[in-house]
C-alpha cells in the first residue's frame, strides 16, 4: 500500500488536515503551525495525486478515505480530530461516517454533504493550457494561465504546485491528466444513510456559496451532533481569506 506524504509538526494529541482539490499540504503549514502550539501533534496530509503523494489513475472518496485510513495505521494513531477543507473536508466526512472510532472529532471547511456539479472546468482548461514542456518560469505560467483565469490569488493558489523536476524542467506536482479526467469524482457526495454521531463542526465562509441555509438540515441528518458558524468576510478559501475567525473558532472546538 503506497503512503501518503504529510509534514508533521508539534507534540500532542493528533491533528489531521486534508487539503481541497488542486492544493497540497503547504497551503496549511502557517494555520497547521498555530494548532502545534496549541498542544498538537499536526499532520498536514497530501492526498493522492497531489502534492507529493503517489499518483494513481484511480481517484474517488472511498480511495480517499482508505488511504487516510492506512495512514492512521502507518503511524500508529489509534484517533485523530480530522479536519478537511472543500474536497479535504467531503473525504473527512466519508472517513468519519466509515470509521467513527478512528474519528475524535470533525471539523469540515466549506462544503456540504451534497452532490456538487462540476465547477472547476475554466481551472482545468487555463492548467492544461500551459505549455508546461516549453515554459522556463513561474511568470511564464502565470501569463498562459491569465488568459483563463483573470483571479491573481486564484493563480498563485495554482502555480504553488510547479517545480523544477529537473535542471530547467518545470512541472506540476498534481497529477493533471488524472485530476482532469476524474473531476466529476471530486463533485460527488457521501452515501445517502452514511452519519457520524460524534463531535463535528460545519464553519463556512460568508461570501461562499458553498453551504447554504437549505443545506443545514441534510448536515443535521448526517451529522446529528453538527455546530455550523460562519466565518466573516471570507468566500471559499475561509482559512485564507480570514485566518484569525477561522483560527478562534476551530481551535475553540478542537481543544
Amino acid at each position: 500500500m503506497q503512503q501518503l506524504h504529510s509534514n508533521i509538526i508539534g507534540e500532542g494529541k493528533p491533528l489531521i488536515i486534508l487539503h481541497g482539490f488542486l492544493g497540497m499540504s503547504d497551503n496549511w503549514k502557517s494555520m497547521g503551525l498555530k494548532y502545534a502550539d496549541l498542544g498538537f501533534q499536526v499532520h498536514m496530509l497530501d492526498l493522492r495525486n497531489h502534492g507529493k503523494s503517489f499518483h494513481s489513475t484511480n481517484f474517488n472518496y472511498e480511495l480517499l478515505s482508505e488511504d487516510l485510513k492506512h495512514y492512521l495505521e502507518e503511524h500508529q494513531l489509534p484517533a485523530a480530530t480530522i479536519l478537511g477543507h472543500s474536497m479535504g473536508g467531503k473525504t473527512a466526512m466519508l472517513f468519519a461516517c466509515r470509521y467513527p472510532h478512528l474519528t475524535h472529532k470533525l471539523l469540515v471547511a466549506d462544503i456540504a454533504p451534497k452532490f456538487y456539479p462540476p465547477h472547476h472546468q475554466d481551472i482545468i482548461n487555463g492548467l492544461n493550457a500551459i505549455d508546461i514542456d516549453t515554459i522556463k518560469s513561474r511568470s511564464e505560467a502565470d501569463k498562459q494561465l491569465s488568459r483563463y483565469l483573470p483571479n491573481l490569488g486564484i493563480r498563485q493558489f495554482l502555480l504553488k504546485n510547479l517545480y523544477w523536476k529537473e535542471k530547467g524542467v518545470l512541472d506540476f506536482r498534481f497529477n493533471l491528466a488524472v485530476l482532469s479526467e476524474k473531476m466529476e469524482e471530486v463533485g460527488e457526495n457521501i452515501g445517502s444513510t452514511d452519519s457520524y454521531n460524534g463531535p463535528t463542526l460545519f464553519l463556512r465562509g460568508d461570501k461562499s456559496e458553498y453551504i447554504t441555509a437549505e443545506d443545514f438540515p441534510a448536515i443535521k441528518r448526517h451529522f446529528p451532533l453538527a455546530s455550523i458558524e460562519t466565518i466573516d468576510n471570507a468566500g471559499h478559501w475561509l482559512h485564507a481569506e480570514n485566518p484569525v475567525q477561522f483560527f478562534e473558532k476551530s481551535a475553540e472546538f478542537i481543544r
